[in-house]
């Protein structure tokens, strides 16, 4: 497969692609296996550019305020140091990428990458002034932190081909892909084929 060029000062955010997001765990996303080879298409573009590469993951405490048990509005999922916490094998992670843990505090849910983390400092000392996303789940996770990113000063970039929704609600995924194209991100997709890349931006 050809190297498609990056973008200069551009950043990539895999989006918690952890264990308990697939299937099997205990918070699946539908559709989140059928990204793997495609997050893994735009990682080895990254990385064959020598782009920075991060990667968020939900660390939580075994109490989580965001737990059904304790008064939340979901199951269980990504404990700190449990299987499900962990990133599937078929995801080889690069040596020098960067791992973004939110959510480790008790009270604060940490749906962004950008709250309560040291991200949005890791990418001003790169020189990073645009953020590609990709990962789950398109209307929380990804959705929280592109809205952030925005907020930051970044442009930012969802990988239409590389996320998906929880769409707890029907169509929460589409309503949030909208409310980020309306808020100045991008959408933008590689796909598999050996192209250039497709952008456009909403208005």
């Amino acid at each position: 497969m050809s190297t498609q060029r990056v973008p200069d000062h551009t950043a990539l955010l895999v989006t918690d692609m952890q264990r308990d997001f697939l299937p099997g765990g205990t918070l699946p996303v539908p559709g989140a296996e059928a990204l793997i080879p495609r997050i893994n298409h735009y990682v080895a573009q990254f990385e064959n550019s020598g782009a920075p590469v991060y990667f968020s993951r939900d660390w939580h405490p075994a109490d989580h305020a965001s737990f059904r048990t304790h008064g939340g509005r979901w199951p269980a999922h990504c404990v700190a140091d449990t299987p499900g916490a962990g990133f599937p094998a078929l995801i080889p992670l690069p040596s020098n990428a960067g791992i973004i843990s939110k959510g480790t505090e008790r009270d604060r849910e940490g749906y962004s990458a950008f709250d309560g983390t040291k991200f949005a400092e890791l990418l001003r000392q790169r020189g990073v002034e645009e953020l590609w996303v990709a990962g789950v789940a398109l209307d929380f996770c990804v959705r929280a932190t592109t809205l952030d990113a925005l907020k930051q000063g970044l442009r930012a970039t969802i990988l239409i081909d590389a996320v998906r929704a929880v769409d707890v609600a029907p169509g929460d995924g589409e309503r949030a892909l909208q409310e980020l194209l309306d808020a100045g991100a991008r959408v933008h997709s590689w796909g598999h084929s050996q192209h250039g890349p497709r952008s456009h931006a909403s208005g």
